[in-house]
């Protein structure tokens, strides 16, 4: 019985490797190592407790020991991110490239690390903004420390701010394994290339999804759900899909968008706007307009100070 079971089980793994031959696309054997999705996130959360000292130890952190730490993980995420971003580099395409072949890898690995971490910050000065949206717009949220801790939006946010500076500086496959950080924790899909600005709430956040050609602007709110995806994807002449064209939404200042509602296209949602839930929206609308699902086979959009019907 038991050589029985051994000769099956050698029958299954060498089918195993017959298919690893027929479908040599799923399997990464030659031309480098790419980029490791344990390493990366673990710097994502190393780059969280950087933002946000004291809240995210596991046993606090001393006042006093704040600069020696700081500057420790600082230092291990600028290693670890500079090694993992070379790989990406090295990978723009999908083609490898071996490191003698690519000499402009490692000093643009280099550079785009510092400047993410020199832009900290910054960031920092950002998601205050964020943090003080969600206190304001939230009547449930009692201080900024529960935010900090426990709004997934917020963590969604943060991840999403720093993998945003790596893909501004053009690095390949390392934002989009952040982001997917937060994806995983939170179930919110935020694209590293999309535009958002400050003042940005996600409120409870689960199923939303944020397009790489989003622009979002100043003071927006979005609820559970919420789409802002591509209606189609153009091609070019061959019929290949052409990337990075534009095809997701552009929400002004001040809009608000309910859970449910799907937004495609390269459409505008005009400043001040609200849209409803479960709204399927695939044109443009101007500022001030409420836009509600009224019945299931018909949209009205009341503008605030006239009607404005689509």
């Amino acid at each position: 019985m038991g050589t029985d079971h051994d000769r099956r089980l050698g029958e299954i793994a060498a089918s195993i490797l017959a298919s690893y031959r027929a479908r040599g696309e799923l399997s990464h054997l030659q031309g480098g190592q790419l980029p490791s999705r344990e390493i990366l996130w673990g710097v994502v959360e190393d780059l969280l407790r950087i933002l946000f000292p004291g809240f995210l130890e596991p046993a606090g952190l001393d006042p006093a020991e704040l600069g020696e730490r700081t500057s420790a993980r600082v230092r291990g995420v600028a290693a670890r991110l500079r090694g993992e971003l070379e790989k990406g580099l090295r990978f723009r395409g999908g083609v490898p490239v071996s490191a003698a072949d690519c000499d402009e890898c490692g000093p643009k690995a280099e550079a785009a690390t510092v400047n993410l971490l020199t832009r900290i910050p910054g960031i920092r000065d950002l998601l205050a903004t964020d943090i003080q949206a969600a206190y304001d717009g939230d009547p449930a949220a009692h201080s900024i420390q529960e935010i900090v801790l426990a709004y997934p939006g917020l963590q969604a946010i943060a991840v999403y701010r720093l993998a945003h500076v790596l893909h501004r500086d053009d690095v390949p496959i390392v934002p989009r394994v952040m982001t997917e950080y937060a994806h995983s924790r939170t179930g919110i899909d935020i694209h590293p290339g999309a535009e958002i600005g400050r003042r940005f709430f996600i409120d409870h956040g689960t199923g939303v999804v944020i397009g790489e050609t989003c622009v979002i602007g100043e003071g927006v709110r979005i609820y559970q759900g919420v789409t802002l995806g591509a209606r189609s994807i153009p091609h070019d002449a061959q019929g290949r899909a052409i990337k990075g064209a534009k095809r997701h939404p552009d929400i002004e200042d001040g809009v608000t968008i309910y859970s449910g509602a799907t937004i495609l296209g390269p459409v505008r949602i005009g400043r001040g706007s609200i849209v409803g839930g479960n709204v399927w929206l695939t044109q443009s609308v101007p500022p001030e307009t409420r836009i509600v699902v009224r019945t299931p086979q018909q949209i009205q959009a009341d503008q605030l100070a006239d009607d404005y019907q689509i």
